[in-house]
């Protein structure tokens, strides 16, 4: 992990060059505050304490509560090498956050009547055990049984041995199906990116397309999401953080910005920023891209057997706020909206590390959403998290 001391050398040493902050607190990149100073206050002292404690090198928050106020604000730094100060306009990976666009993607096709949520998969897509057992509308809820190919330790050894490997979708789901089922289709929920590779696969056969040209096509320009892509390289685009993880074979740690992210595909591969997905989230928490069926479809959130956890397809709520988290080697993700309140909340880290089995987006996020909507706190419980990241390899 990175290091507590380096990372307060490191801040401290910034702290002093911009004349913002105090103490050890990490800096503080402020663009809009419309809280109350009592709000603001409790904020920065929750994420630099946790900032503190998890060794996290970066974050970038944005909060809009209509009637109450704006927060965006970044702490920390985008580089540990060169204390560059985190920003609230670089790109990051989103890793899950992903599923929701893969997802809307597929909806929008059952608007237009090509495909059908209870179609099975088999209709698209050849060789999927039980395929023609399972439909879209378990794929997409998490329900299918499928083995998730991220779990399996030959396919971890191989991102191990080469993070710069292309994957092909298929290659993903040859080491999911060298598994059983985890259980018969529709009969339990299970977190699975299997399930999205092949809802993406599904996208490409009937649309003809591939998968990032079409979600920039239906998802993305409607929207005016400029700076959100479907990288089809290890590239991302400029400005953007470096990503640091201990995903590596002697759990060390490491700047995995430029790792291909191929391997998660349409279950984890999306950059995006800050402002796009501000408007991304209300987007999807109100469908205004899928007609009002299709939507309601969406949002029939099933129990997952996690107090206050809920999903629906391809969206999950914890203590009413609906949306997603994301992460994958180098980055975590929160994006979510509190439909009773209109609140929006964005949480960017360039980080993955998680801290004692806590996820650092659901630390963050439970902080902000325990000072500001205290009676609905995101608290997702460790077990339910995203498992974009795999687990650390065995030795």
């Amino acid at each position: 992990m990175i290091r507590l001391s380096m990372l307060r050398t490191v801040l401290t040493a910034l702290v002093a060059l911009l004349l913002v902050g105090a103490g050890t607190a990490p800096s503080q990149a402020a663009r809009q505050e419309d809280f109350d100073a009592a709000t603001v206050e409790q904020l920065a002292e929750k994420i630099t304490e946790i900032m503190e404690r998890a060794d996290i090198p970066g974050v970038t928050i944005g909060l809009w509560i209509p009637g109450r106020g704006e927060y965006v604000k970044s702490f920390g730094v985008s580089d540990t090498k060169t204390g560059t100060p985190m920003t609230s306009d670089l790109h990051m990976r989103i890793g899950s956050v992903t599923k929701t666009f893969t997802v809307e993607g597929l909806l929008l096709l059952v608007d237009q009547g090509r495909v059908g949520l209870d179609d099975p998969i088999a209709t698209y897509v050849a060789g999927v055990p039980q395929g023609d057992r399972i439909t879209l509308r378990e794929l997409a809820g998490m329900r299918s049984g499928l083995f998730d190919y991220s779990e399996d330790e030959s396919w971890m050894q191989s991102l191990l041995a080469d993070p710069q490997r292309n994957y092909t979708p298929q290659q993903l789901l040859d080491y999911a199906f060298a598994h059983p089922l985890n259980f018969p289709p529709g009969t339990k929920w299970e977190y699975s990116n299997t399930n999205l590779v092949l809802l993406g696969m599904v996208i490409e056969k009937v649309t003809g397309q591939r998968l990032g040209a079409y979600l920039e096509q239906a998802v993305y320009q409607p929207l005016k999401l400029s700076e959100t892509s479907f990288p089809t390289t290890n590239g991302i685009p400029d400005p953007y953080a470096q990503g640091y993880t201990d995903f590596t074979k002697d759990e060390s740690v490491t700047a995995a910005t430029n790792w291909n992210p191929s391997w998660a595909w349409a279950a984890g591969a999306m950059i995006s920023t800050l402002d796009d997905l501000h408007t991304w989230v209300p987007a999807l928490a109100d469908g205004r891209l899928l007609g009002p069926r299709t939507q309601d479809q969406r949002l029939e959130f099933r129990p997952v057997g996690y107090p206050g956890v809920s999903y629906g397809l391809g969206i999950m709520r914890v203590d009413g706020w609906i949306g997603h988290n994301g992460d994958l080697p180098g980055y975590e993700t929160l994006a979510v909206q509190l439909p009773s309140q209109k609140a929006t909340l964005v949480i960017l880290i360039n980080s993955d590390i998680n801290y004692k089995g806590d996820s650092l987006s659901t630390m963050l996020g439970r902080a902000v959403t325990s000072v500001v909507t205290p009676d609905h706190v995101f608290d997702l419980p460790s077990a339910a998290q995203s498992r974009q990241q795999t687990p650390t390899p065995s030795p």
